[in-house]
């Protein structure tokens, strides 16, 4: 007895259209949350972004007003220019101080499970409790850096208060924070490399500086064009610290961007002209990835 193929062919489809609205009926709380909180504030700030809006009157449509004015602000150039030399502090020293430790990590010491775990504890902690401790840190009168700076002889400088030293401060306690986070992405590509090439290396006669030049950083290449990637755009959105430790001070020295749309949007209620700098934020975050994204084929090496 032969079955009518139509028959064959019905249940097949009838089975993927089950599948398909059970599909989306898992994936409803996903999407509800993506385009309620996501997608709807993305598109309203651009929108903003073209309007004048001090949230009592109504918005008033300017155009290209608000980008025209960043371009023409010059505390908007020097946030920005101040958010790049966070950034480009931040980065390298971050990378190599996790690498650093990472390496450390990875040989067989006693305790080096704990000490991972130590390692990480500042990354899980509140950027506000984190800051408040660094703040008593760099107190110029009884903070615990100036009192060893002072016993070494040392100059012990107004850490928050200079505008010479307020950056690298915010810049030495991020990095910091930041360094378990490092430590554990460098620890999961060292472990990732065969330990047979390290033995060939030594058979070879490879010092140990020979096989982390020759063996551990070529092979490393991938991981660290990672950690470059996502340390670049977390230290673009630069704000608890500043918040926190500087309010943007002394003498906007540390003022970031996005501290910057926080100052224009809820202290000077210019939502459209913080909804443009967040737009401006998020283009040169795009650019300055796709440009990393571009040139990664020159020194990371993936075999």
């Amino acid at each position: 007895m032969t079955q009518d193929p139509s028959i064959s062919r019905s249940r097949p489809s009838g089975l993927r259209r089950a599948e398909g609205r059970w599909a989306l009926l898992f994936l409803a709380p996903s999407l509800i949350g993506f385009l309620a909180f996501t997608a709807f504030p993305v598109l309203s700030a651009l929108l903003l972004s073209l309007a004048r809006w001090d949230l009592i009157s109504a918005p008033e449509f300017v155009g290209l007003g608000n980008y025209i004015q960043a371009a023409k602000d010059p505390l908007f150039w020097r946030v920005l220019l101040n958010t790049v030399y966070y950034t480009v502090a931040t980065v390298p020293l971050g990378i190599i101080v996790s690498l650093a430790f990472a390496v450390i990590l990875n040989e067989p010491i006693r305790g080096r499970l704990g000490l991972r775990a130590i390692y990480f504890m500042p990354v899980i902690s509140s950027t506000v409790a984190v800051a408040m401790v660094w703040r008593w840190i760099y107190n110029p009168d009884f903070g615990m850096l100036n009192f060893l700076l002072s016993r070494l002889h040392l100059p012990t400088p107004g850490w928050l208060t200079s505008t010479t030293w307020a950056m690298p401060a915010i810049i030495m306690m991020s990095v910091w924070k930041d360094l378990g986070y490092g430590v554990v992405i460098f620890l999961a590509g060292l472990q990732a490399i065969p330990h047979h090439l390290y033995d060939a290396a030594a058979v070879d006669g490879a010092s140990r500086w020979q096989q982390f030049w020759r063996i551990t950083l070529p092979l490393l290449t991938p991981t660290t064009f990672f950690a470059t990637v996502v340390y670049s755009i977390n230290s673009f959105q630069v704000f608890g610290q500043v918040y926190m430790m500087t309010q943007g001070g002394p003498n906007y020295a540390t003022s970031t961007m996005v501290y910057y749309v926080y100052q224009n949007a809820f202290q000077f209620f210019k939502m459209g002209y913080a909804s443009a700098l967040a737009w401006i934020l998020f283009a040169f975050i795009f650019v300055f990835t796709l440009i990393q994204v571009r040139y990664q084929r020159t020194w990371v090496h993936y075999e």
